[in-house]
């Protein structure tokens, strides 16, 4: 009886150390080394393109900024105008090797300060000095202009008598152009100005100008 007892405790031994209880062999693991190599060109290729970015980024080009408010249809001055760089963007600014072509030129629209000149904002020949146009200086009193007038704005000329007798207050030119601005006083809104007006227009407002009986008001939105 102790023998058939013993019996199992032997075998079970020799299934522990049996080829059942050995491991299964894990196959290698399969190299890929096209893959390693495209991660490798795409690394390089991204630090490519990120230093021709920084090293496009330091391109600079020689443009003109306009420093003044130019009117439309007036000449571009030399103090109108400045040297600045920029990143070259590939917008066609002009530069500062043609600021001469510019200070003959007029400009096609009303430009504010800080702007970029463009080959479009200037034009060979102005629009508001051609035929038809008249030139006039008027010489204001406190009261008589706005405070904060600037050359190329848009303004009405208006009669203003100084007696009853005179009949009333009326337009002599609705939008005149304010060609270019003298010394001002204190006060800051009057002094000399020039205006471009219809020619017809222009003997009635040198007459009112010259007695002291014209004003003018300021046109904001107009350009």
């Amino acid at each position: 009886m102790r023998t058939s007892e013993k019996q199992p405790a032997a075998n079970a031994a020799a299934g522990l150390s049996g080829p059942a209880s050995r491991k299964l062999p894990v196959p290698p693991r399969e190299r890929k080394p096209a893959l390693a190599a495209l991660a490798v060109l795409l690394i390089l290729g991204g630090a490519l393109a990120t230093t021709l970015l920084v090293l496009n980024s330091g391109d600079r080009v020689s443009a003109i900024r306009v420093t003044q408010q130019v009117g439309a249809g007036q000449k571009f001055g030399p103090e109108a105008i400045e040297e600045v760089k920029i990143a070259d963007t590939g917008v066609d600014y002009v530069s500062w090797s043609q600021r001469q072509q510019v200070l003959d030129s007029f400009a096609a629209v009303t430009i504010l300060p800080g702007t970029l000149l463009t080959n479009q904002m200037g034009v060979r020949a102005s629009s508001e000095l051609g035929p038809g146009k008249a030139t006039v200086g008027l010489a204001l009193k406190p009261g008589q202009m706005p405070a904060g007038v600037q050359q190329g704005d848009r303004v009405q000329v208006i009669f203003v008598p100084s007696r009853a007798s005179e009949g009333e207050s009326r337009v002599l030119a609705a939008n005149a152009l304010v060609f270019a601005l003298g010394d001002r006083s204190r006060t800051g809104n009057s002094g000399q100005i020039t205006v471009v007006v219809e020619a017809p227009a222009a003997p009635e407002i040198v007459a009112a100008a010259s007695s002291g009986q014209v004003a003018v008001a300021e046109l904001p939105g107009a350009r």
